[in-house]
C-alpha cells in the first residue's frame, strides 16, 4: 500500500479514469436548488446542475461536505491501511469552508489526516491533487508528497470570463444597481483566482471584445512560462467557444492533452451561464 492516501472533494475536476488510476477518494459537496439537496457528482452532474440553475428563480447554494462525511472516508482509509497518512486536498478556503471541515474531522478518526488548502478549484484544484497522487503512488513520504502539492499549488492558475452579472448580484458580490447598470451597458467581466484563493475581477468592459482581449492576454501570459505542464478549459453553456479555445491552445501546446469540461457547480454558481475558464499549471 502507498505511504500516503489521497482524499479530495468534488470541486476538483477529475476524470473517472484519473480517480481510478490514482485511487483518489472524493468527498462530494452538496448543492441545493429550489429546496432539493443533491450530492455533487453523485446525485447530480455538472450538466444537470446547469440545467436546473437556468430553470430556477433563485441562486443555487453550494455547501461543504459535513464533518461526518469526511470522518466516514477517513475511517475507510484507516481500515485499508492503518499505517498510511491521509493527505486531504481541498477547494480553496477563499471559496468554501471545505478544508476547515476536513481539518475538524481529523479529531474524530484514528487516521493520520493532514488537510491541505489548494487555494484553487475545478481543474486547477485537480492539477494539485494529481501531482500529490502521483507522488503518493510512487511511494514518496508524506513530507515529500506535501512538497509536491505545495509546488503544484504555486504553479496553478485560473482565469475566467463571464457575460452576465446576475449571479454575482444574487451572490452578494455586486449590488442590484451595479448589476442592472452592468447588464444594461453590456458589461463583460474577466477575473482570476488570486493568491488567497478568492475570485478577483481584473477587467470590466463593454461587449464581447472585452472577453476576447482578456483571453488573449491570458494566452500571452501563458506563453511566457518556461514549461507548460497542464491545461484545462471549462465552460457553462458556450461549448462551441470552449471547443474553439481548446483548438487554439492545442495549436500552441500540441503535446498537452487538454480536458474540456462543464464547470463544477462552485464555479457555475459564481459565474452563471456563458462563462469560460482557462486553467493551467506552469513553471
Amino acid at each position: 500500500m502507498a505511504k500516503v492516501q489521497i482524499v479530495t472533494d468534488s470541486a476538483a475536476k477529475l476524470t473517472q479514469a484519473e480517480i481510478d488510476q490514482y485511487q483518489i477518494k472524493v468527498v462530494p459537496l452538496t448543492v441545493q436548488i429550489d429546496g432539493t439537496i443533491y450530492q455533487d457528482g453523485v446525485t447530480i452532474s455538472a450538466e444537470e446542475f446547469l440545467e436546473k440553475m437556468q430553470e430556477s428563480d433563485q441562486l443555487p447554494q453550494t455547501s461543504q461536505p459535513s464533518i461526518g462525511a469526511f470522518k466516514e472516508v477517513y475511517d475507510q482509509c484507516y481500515q485499508e491501511d492503518p499505517d498510511a497518512a491521509v493527505l486531504s486536498l481541498h477547494l480553496s478556503s477563499g471559496l468554501s469552508g471545505t478544508v476547515n471541515a476536513a481539518a475538524q474531522a481529523n479529531a474524530l478518526t484514528k487516521a493520520d489526516v493532514h488537510a491541505f488548502d489548494t487555494l484553487s478549484a475545478d481543474r486547477s484544484e485537480a492539477f494539485v491533487v494529481l501531482a500529490a497522487a502521483k507522488a503518493a503512488q510512487a511511494g514518496q513520504s508524506l513530507e515529500e508528497v506535501l512538497k509536491v502539492a505545495e509546488t503544484a499549488r504555486d504553479q496553478t492558475y485560473i482565469f475566467l470570463s463571464f457575460r452576465s452579472l446576475d449571479n454575482m448580484v444574487a451572490g452578494g458580490r455586486l449590488s442590484k444597481t451595479q448589476g442592472l447598470i452592468g447588464n444594461l451597458l453590456n458589461i463583460k467581466v474577466g477575473a482570476k483566482v488570486d493568491e488567497e484563493g478568492k475570485v478577483d475581477v481584473v477587467v470590466k468592459g463593454r461587449g464581447l471584445k472585452t472577453i476576447k482581449a482578456f483571453n488573449e492576454s491570458v494566452i500571452e501570459q501563458m506563453k511566457g512560462y518556461k514549461q507548460m505542464k497542464a491545461i484545462g478549459v471549462t465552460y457553462t453553456g458556450i461549448k462551441d467557444e470552449a471547443e474553439a479555445m481548446v483548438q487554439r491552445l492545442n495549436a500552441i501546446w500540441p503535446d498537452i492533452d487538454i480536458l474540456l469540461s462543464v464547470a463544477t457547480p462552485i464555479i457555475s454558481t459564481h459565474t452563471g451561464m456563458g462563462a469560460l475558464a482557462i486553467l493551467y499549471e506552469a513553471e
